[in-house]
């Protein structure tokens, strides 16, 4: 006898939950109130070298990878974040970073004056270093004038550091500049009457430097072979930066540093962070109207010039060229004036509203 058909019902149906969706999506992001906080001090290849408590006996290296939630943001030498995980510093151990602290300064760059795509280098510096040689390479004052910018536009002090000062006299050199009231330090490697001994010759000039940057987070920033590696291997013993030398046929330093790395001053002295050697440094970045006021010289004596004037060359009854050739306001002269239009006339091709 053959059983009767069994009617099915909704209780006979199994439903498998999905287990996409199935967490009720949220808005709100971790606050990881117990991330420490760590200086980067380099980076490389999507990995950030930090160090967290600093200048103590806990002291650390940690090598840290970006969280997820920070999507893009740039992460720089510098930079002051907070870290999560395994922060231990033990070989192979990885942390993330999932805040970056509220910066004091960000130091940008471009790559050409006629690109607007910023290129961030470091950030919470106070002071930035240019350091240029009086020869071999010869100096360049655009890179300076450049350099002096960059510093306005952050908001942070600048040093003028002139090295090989036993190939040529700088004073020449700095007269374009002394009206500007531009702190500098002079070095020059010690002569064989100076040196004792069975010694090494060291650097004159060296302690005035070690002073000025004692208490500060600095920057150097400078063309390859003028001297920057050569300068923080004597004021950060043990850091063995690369050092180079010059082409005798294109008049350059060869690239020895190859990113950007900070280094403890001895002695809880500060921080110290050293930059790729640039062959330039573009400004695409900064608005025009705030080039002016980075040549403070030159801003003095603009007021005299009709309103509207851009204080270029074919600009009417502009009275710079007359001021400047007078020597007016103390001035540096008609070098700072060249390249002050130079690099409005670069920089106003990237906004046409500003020709």
């Amino acid at each position: 006898m053959s059983r009767p058909a069994r009617e099915y019902d909704e209780s006979d149906v199994r439903v498998r939950p999905s287990r996409r969706g199935s967490r009720p999506r949220t808005k709100d992001r971790p606050k990881h109130e117990d991330a420490i906080t760590a200086r980067v001090v380099s980076v490389d290849r999507g990995r950030w070298r930090t160090v967290v408590d600093a200048g103590t006996e806990a002291e650390r290296a940690v090598t840290a990878m970006r969280a997820r939630e920070l999507g893009r943001s740039p992460i720089v030498p510098g930079d002051l974040v907070g870290l999560v995980g395994d922060v231990s510093g033990r070989d192979g151990s990885l942390a993330r970073i999932v805040r970056i602290n509220e910066r004091s300064s960000f130091l940008r760059r471009s790559a050409d004056d006629d690109d607007p795509t910023e290129r961030p280098l470091v950030a919470n510096v106070d002071l930035m270093v240019m350091v240029t040689a009086v020869a071999d390479p010869e100096p360049r004052g655009g890179m300076i004038d450049r350099c002096l910018v960059a510093a306005y536009v952050a908001g942070i002090d600048a040093l003028l550091v002139l090295t090989k000062a036993d190939l040529r006299s700088p004073e020449e050199f700095l007269t374009t500049y002394a009206p500007l009231g531009l702190e500098h330090v002079v070095t020059r490697l010690e002569r064989p009457e100076e040196t004792a001994p069975d010694q090494p010759a060291g650097i004159v000039g060296l302690e005035q430097l070690r002073k000025r940057l004692t208490g500060h987070v600095s920057v150097l920033i400078g063309h390859s072979g003028v001297g920057k590696s050569t300068l923080l291997n004597a004021l950060v013993p043990g850091t063995e930066r690369a050092t180079g030398v010059v082409n005798d046929v294109t008049g350059r330093g060869r690239h020895t540093s190859s990113s950007a790395l900070a280094m403890q001053l001895p002695g809880d002295g500060g921080w110290v962070i050293d930059t790729p050697g640039v062959r330039s440094f573009g400004l695409g970045h900064v608005d025009p109207d705030e080039l002016l006021d980075a040549f403070a010289d030159l801003a003095a004596l603009a007021a005299q010039c009709p309103r509207g004037c851009t204080h270029l060359e074919d600009a009417p009854d502009c009275a710079l060229d007359a001021l400047v050739a007078a020597g007016g306001a103390g001035t540096a002269g008609p070098a700072r004036l060249a390249s002050y239009r130079r690099l409005a006339i670069a920089l106003r091709k990237n906004d046409p509203w500003q020709l």
